[in-house]
């Protein structure tokens, strides 16, 4: 039972890594392939887009698969476009090749947290769940630092690094997953965009886009914005990326307790203000390694307690429909990474490789102000409310109380 976890979960780390790692080795992409590093960038808005768009098709056409299958068949795809990134010959050829990987990034993630709720008892699913999500979240405290430590001479070798994670994980649950139950009710794509017609749905889910485009759009063009601090040197790098995962993993942790303990409203206007500060001082930060190293831990660790809030806002919603609600955030969040590749190169066309980074200050404050227009302080709680009672509710579900 633990060991297919476990192969789920390497996985996720094998999608997690090659979703984020690009941006470690970006600049040896652009010289490779004869490229400039903006265009370079949009190899991380190809996959983010691809996957954002193909998730809910694929999910709605393959609800029928049986779910062993549709596993093995994912993480297939995945490493064969990994392989074919790595030899790709030139940058359509890669670009291609990002979509065929999203694509079964696309189909394996959701498959794979849903495949752990099966191999467990109904009270272990909460901790067999982030046992594989655990995985996409420890690729950005290890995966995406090795990866770019692995490719500092030839980013080919990054390339084949994910391609032998997600080989691993291929032939492990090839070998130890059995069949497992069809889901008791296949959802049509219609039915799994409905919830965008209830505007609070809408509310959250463009808050997530806004934030993770903010986030993404420095995040890909980090090796350019901290390029006075590393010199170019791919060790200096790989520290702050190193620095930008452990983060991430203390801020999903961090997340949890302070949702619970505040409230969705002030973790999310909380953790924009944050990210909306640093990311204008940024370009006096990345000057220094110090500087860099404070800017890697303070964005990652509101970001992420964002990361957790936002799902935790939208399942409160619509309770029932709470899957479907998280597979659009998702999608919101896949979305905003891709807008954020193109608005991180459009930032630094008009304002320099310094002074890129205060576009993305500016989106944090769009998705501050949306968070606290569609979003209201909870109601003092009563002596006996309870966590429940602290819990906000979007402004247009308060109106319709009124």
């Amino acid at each position: 039972m633990r060991l297919r976890l476990l192969l789920l979960a390497l996985g996720t780390f094998a999608v997690g890594t090659d979703t984020m790692v690009m941006a470690g080795i970006l600049g040896r992409v652009a010289d490779d392939l004869g490229v400039s590093v903006l265009a370079a960038g949009q190899v991380v808005t190809v996959f983010a887009l691809a996957y954002a768009l193909l998730a809910p098709v694929l999910a709605a056409a393959t609800a029928r698969w049986p779910r062993r299958r549709l596993l093995l068949t994912a993480l297939a795809v995945f490493t064969a476009a990994n392989a074919v990134s790595a030899l790709a010959p030139d940058y359509p050829t890669l670009l291609a090749t990002r979509v065929l990987a999203a694509a079964g990034a696309a189909l394996y993630s959701p498959n794979a947290s849903a495949a752990a709720t099966t191999l467990v008892p109904p009270e272990r699913r909460g901790r067999a769940i982030a046992t594989v999500l655990g995985g996409m979240t420890v690729a950005t405290a290890l995966g995406v630092p090795l990866g770019t430590y692995v490719g500092r001479a030839d980013w080919r070798l990054t390339m084949w690094l994910v391609t032998a994670l997600g080989a691993v994980a291929l032939l492990g649950l090839a070998a130890f997953l059995r069949e497992l139950p069809a889901p008791a009710q296949a959802v049509g794509l219609r039915e799994r965009l409905a919830p965008l017609r209830d505007g609070r749905v809408l509310a959250a889910a463009a808050t997530t886009f806004a934030f993770f485009m903010a986030f993404q759009s420095v995040y890909i063009y980090l090796g350019t914005a901290v390029h006075p601090a590393t010199g170019g040197d791919a060790d200096r790098l790989s520290t702050i990326l190193l620095a930008t995962g452990v983060a991430s993993v203390a801020g999903s942790w961090l997340g949890g307790h302070v949702v619970d303990r505040w409230g969705v409203r002030k973790v999310l206007l909380t953790g924009s203000v944050v990210s909306a500060v640093f990311f204008a001082a940024l370009p006096w930060l990345g000057r220094t390694m110090t500087g860099a190293l404070v800017y890697a831990l303070a964005v990652p660790l509101a970001g992420w307690s964002i990361s957790v809030a936002q799902p935790h806002r939208l399942a409160s919603l619509r309770p029932a429909d709470a899957p479907l609600l998280l597979s659009l955030n998702s999608s919101a969040l896949y979305l905003g990474m891709a807008a954020g590749g193109g608005t991180g190169s459009l930032a630094m066309a008009l304002l320099g490789e310094r002074w890129f980074p205060l576009g993305a200050s500016a989106l944090a404050l769009v998705a501050l102000g949306m968070a606290a227009g569609t979003t209201r302080p909870a109601a003092p709680a009563p002596a006996s409310g309870g966590r429940a009672a602290r819990q906000e509710s979007s402004l247009p579900e308060a109106a319709s109380r009124r």
